[in-house]
């Protein structure tokens, strides 16, 4: 069988679309700190999770290599969604969750990630281990550690590894059509941390075992996270907190332009051409209906992004581009009427 990081011609042809249909699903998307990437050496991805499917496009958005991804365990179950996924590049990652007996099988999944970076293509790992749609930090897993710390052992003296925090901040968790932002921190030299690290302590007489450069890139990696997005450390206080930082958003978070287009005017420009939008509506209608209905059953609202995000990529080819311009104002209009209202009700999702 193919490693999984090998190139795969259908697999590469599809990419350029399925990238401009994730530039597209959003107003504007900022890519900050792509120089803050590592050229020489293996490198693993790090962001923060907030927003299922669509975290993973944003990173793979990134630059236009290839990379590997992992997911929950559990969407493996079906023998033919494990082989769609594992052709999109996603390999199973348990959870402890999920068992003490399961985690075990994890070994797998590592050794493959560890060839993965081996070969020089990035890896992608969100070390939260579960989605949350709130601008603060879950506790770390201990996997992406494992990996790095495996892949340092066997290759680290060919080249170094790298741990890159990645801040994704979204405009609106629930729907599309809005701002991103991808802040790419600097990397952690695993391989410099680490003999950096066990030189310190062995020069004060103390034994470096794994648990404790587990538990010291955790710390590392945890404050860089934090740094990459608009960090609310307090659940309890976290309204509260958060519109503070809305009020004065910090550096890179405060880059996004005004609204260019008033929601007036393309209320005006829905009028004018209302023959071709109707033509439209009319043609669309059907599939935008099995959308909502999609939708409708997507119980975890934090899913209807990415739900819809791959129902565009799916249906899109079908409307020929020919509808699209309606849809676009269409989005765009309610995107406008959306934000008068948050305006007036700061509490309106």
């Amino acid at each position: 069988m193919a490693k999984i990081q090998e190139r795969n011609k259908l697999y590469a042809f599809l990419r350029p679309y399925v990238d401009w249909m994730f530039r597209r699903s959003y107003r504007e998307i900022h890519y900050i700190g792509r120089e803050n990437i590592p050229t020489d050496g293996a490198v693993i991805f790090a962001p923060n999770h907030t927003n299922a499917l669509c975290d993973a496009m944003a990173i793979l958005g990134i630059d236009r290599r290839q990379k590997v991804f992992v997911a929950r365990a559990d969407i493996f179950r079906n023998p033919k969604q494990a082989r769609l996924l594992r052709w999109l590049k996603i390999m199973p990652m348990r959870r402890m969750r999920d068992g003490a007996s399961e985690v075990l099988h994890n070994d797998d999944t590592e050794n493959k990630a560890i060839d993965t970076l081996h070969d020089g293509v990035p890896f992608c790992i969100l070390p939260e281990g579960r989605h949350r749609p709130m601008h603060s930090l879950l506790p770390l897993g201990k996997g992406i550690f494992r990996i790095a710390l495996r892949a340092n052992d066997e290759f680290g003296k060919e080249k170094p590894i790298y741990i890159v925090p990645v801040g994704l901040e979204y405009g609106d968790y629930y729907h599309l059509w809005n701002s991103l932002t991808v802040n790419i921190g600097k990397p952690i030299n695993v391989t410099e941390f680490v003999k950096q690290y066990t030189e310190q302590h062995t020069k004060d007489g103390e034994e470096v075992n794994r648990p404790q450069l587990i538990l010291a890139l955790r710390e590392e990696l945890t404050q860089r996270m934090r740094e990459q997005i608009m960090w609310v450390p307090d659940d309890e206080h976290y309204e509260e907190n958060f519109a503070k930082l809305q009020a004065n958003p910090p550096a890179p978070f405060n880059r996004f332009p005004q609204h260019r287009i008033p929601h007036w005017l393309l209320f005006i420009i829905l009028v004018l051409l209302s023959p071709l939008f109707l033509v439209s509506a009319i043609v669309t209608i059907p599939l935008w209906a099995m959308w909502l209905l999609i939708r409708w059953k997507v119980k975890d609202p934090a899913f209807h992004n990415s739900v819809q995000y791959v129902w565009q990529v799916l249906i899109m080819p079908l409307n020929l581009f020919i509808t699209m311009p309606f849809w676009i104002f269409l989005q765009e209009y309610v995107y406008q009427v959306r934000q008068l209202r948050k305006s007036d009700n700061p509490n309106v999702a």
